[in-house]
């Protein structure tokens, strides 16, 4: 039975739901008319106002829970922006700014040094510290400062990146808090609101990956996203080809696409309406700039419990793996200009279930032809990404649709699921840095060069890896087995049976989520190549305490021999040499005999070496990747011709 035109496109009680919520839009513009025109006096009593009441209301332990991190939750409520987030905790910060060809001007956030490391040259030339890039890029109505308004230094992502070595970059997409700039148009003036997602993947995100990259002189780089952060990577790969060669690896954590929905009917029916609907309520400039207000008149945990219910009430998110003294924090860092132009795309990729460029032509309410069988609404054809990528979701996340997601990404695509993980949990949850953290290292690891450190001019390079103080365990790994075509490899807690889909929790955590001890897993890491008779080998140095299932040998260094078997490493007497010599057990073992040490006490084996250190054995492996410890480069664990 045909519908009547308009009328019959929704039912009654989404009608009712969306006369309520224009309702509400018109109450809170008359609220923000009397609060802009109120004097400075009269803002301040009601926000003395909220504050009393609520202590009032407080019971006595929330109360002194308030007061044990009241110092550094102030310091980063009332910080002014990036940078001084930074020094908080000590960390030296860089602005830049990039020039889109379209005239925006786009801030760009930099941390590249080590504390001690701010005196030194990173990535400028001969003679400086040369070190992989992380560019990082947030989510829809953010700015970069989601990433470091943390109240723990260890659950932060960028300084634990930081630490670890890398030169760490942040992008702000035309029209927030950073790039409300245009060479062409004043923020005042409605075409400087005119952009959508199209515009961040044309121009935003290639034109501040492309300065970042000539700034540093880097090859290439490793992109982490969050939220609507990964829908501008998927959207900008997918259209610019040459683009796949200079991302490493894409890590996108909650990642967005096309979402399924939304929990409230008041929105959902908003977005089944037709976008006219949405600029006629909003307007076509900055989308909900009335935040701000509420934020300055309503006493900090007031708007904390303001967002916690606009949050449960949108998206059906309970927020609880995120601490109150947290959201404090951060949540006055949470909201930052965008155009509503950008959110009505998002309506429309929801309505349609396609993650879509923005439809210009929207087939008008009374309009009596199948406008869908003449005109077609361009696709972003996130298939062609070539780039690896790495999805790390929330079971609990109410935007992510994974089967469907994975449909339209390519078959590499490797997918990491954490079961009890909303949305924002990615950025502050209070068990971040072990859910979270270990994905991302172990992407970077594998599919991204490790952090180099140029030691001088020349082109020399040592890697150095130092104990990371913000992983409390060793990052699970991507095996062979997980990238490989076979589907029996894979593990998928959602029912997919895709190759590409590996969906279980990091396998250093308990179903719930907590940590739980574990024996370090080997990580893939580039190997050395090694000549012999027969071509060249592959072999892999390992660095570990352990021997474990390395096999028995000799290995001489110097005037000294020692012994080598699966459980430990001893000195040989004299006379055990002959009994145990590597020549007879490779006979009868039919394997390759090891070669005699090299310079420097270098031991070469033909199915396996090790080197005795003062505390530690390296180990050599051939033609497969190492089964102990974890793989490490150094000067002293090079493979030398046979």
């Amino acid at each position: 039975m045909p519908t009547i035109p308009f009328i019959g496109r929704l039912a009654l009680q989404q009608y009712a739901a969306l006369i309520g919520s224009l309702i509400l839009i018109l109450l809170e513009s008359i609220v923000r008319i009397i609060t802009l025109a109120l004097p400075g006096p009269v803002i301040r009593f009601f926000y003395e106002g909220s504050r009393s009441a609520f202590n009032f209301l407080s019971s006595p332990q929330g109360r002194r829970n308030r007061g044990k991190r009241k110092l550094i939750v102030n310091s980063i409520n009332q910080a002014s922006d990036f940078v001084e987030l930074c020094e908080i905790y000590g960390y030296y910060a860089e602005e830049h700014i990039v020039h889109t060809t379209d005239g925006y001007l786009l801030g760009l956030h930099r941390l590249g040094w080590r504390k001690g490391e701010e005196e030194q040259r990173v990535n400028s030339g001969p003679g400086s510290l040369q070190k992989k890039v992380v560019y990082m890029h947030h989510g829809l109505m953010m700015n970069s400062e989601v990433w470091v308004c943390i109240t723990e230094k260890e659950r932060c992502l960028p300084f634990m990146l930081v630490e670890m070595g890398y030169d760490v970059w942040f992008g702000n997409n035309r029209g927030n808090k950073y790039s409300k700039k245009s060479a062409k148009n004043a923020p005042t003036e409605t075409q400087f609101w005119n952009f959508s997602i199209d515009e961040f993947a044309f121009h935003d995100i290639p034109d501040s990956i492309s300065y970042i990259l000539m700034t540093t002189g880097q090859p290439s780089l490793s992109y982490i996203g969050f939220s609507q952060g990964t829908a501008q990577a998927f959207a900008t790969l997918s259209i610019h080809p040459t683009l796949n060669d200079k991302v490493d690896v894409f890590i996108a954590l909650a990642p967005a696409m096309a979402p399924a929905g939304l929990t409230s009917s008041v929105v959902d029916s908003l977005v089944k309406t037709s976008p006219d609907v949405l600029f006629l309520a909003f307007g076509r400039r900055a989308i909900l700039g009335s935040t701000t207000m509420w934020q300055a008149i309503l006493y900090p945990p007031i708007f904390v419990r303001t967002i916690d219910i606009g949050l449960s009430f949108l998206f059906g998110w309970h927020s609880r793996n995120i601490t109150p003294h947290q959201k404090l924090a951060a949540y006055p860092h949470l909201y930052s200009f965008t155009s509503t132009k950008s959110v009505v795309h998002w309506f429309q990729i929801i309505r349609n279930g396609t993650f879509q460029m923005y439809d210009d032509e929207v087939q008008a309410p009374l309009s009596f032809s199948n406008g869908s069988k003449y005109y077609k609404v361009a696709k972003f054809p996130t298939r062609n990404i070539k780039t690896p990528i790495v999805l790390v979701y929330g079971g609990s996340d109410s935007l992510v649709d994974i089967s469907v997601m994975l449909k339209e990404l390519p078959k590499h695509t490797i997918a990491k699921e954490i079961p009890h993980y909303e949305h924002l949990d990615f950025l502050w949850a209070s068990d971040v840095n072990s859910q979270v953290f270990p994905h991302v290292i172990d992407a970077l690891t594998s599919f991204a060069s490790p952090p180099n450190r140029k030691t001088s001019s020349s082109n020399t390079l040592r890697t150095t890896r130092e104990p990371n103080p913000f992983l409390p365990a060793p990052p699970p790994s991507y095996s062979e087995d997980e990238r490989s075509p076979n589907p029996s490899s894979m593990t998928s807690n959602s029912g997919l049976n895709s190759p590409r889909a590996t969906t279980s929790p990091p396998p250093n955590t308990t179903p719930t989520g907590t940590t739980a001890t574990s024996t370090p897993t080997s990580t893939s890491q580039r190997g050395a190549t090694a000549a012999s008779g027969s071509g060249r080998l592959r072999a892999t140095i390992v660095r570990s305490d352990s021997l474990s299932d390395i096999k028995s040998g000799t290995a001489k260094r110097g005037d000294r021999k020692f012994s080598v078997s699966s459980k430990e490493a001893r000195e040989m007497p004299e006379e055990e040499e002959e009994s145990s010599s590597p020549e007879k057990e490779g006979s009868s073992r039919g394997s390759t005999p090891p070669t005699s040490a090299g310079a420097g006490g270098e031991m070469r084996f033909g199915e396996g070496g090790v080197k005795v250190g003062a505390s530690r054995v390296v180990g050599y492996v051939r033609g497969r990747e190492a089964p102990v410890g974890t793989v490490e480069e150094s000067e002293e664990g090079k493979v030398a011709e046979e």
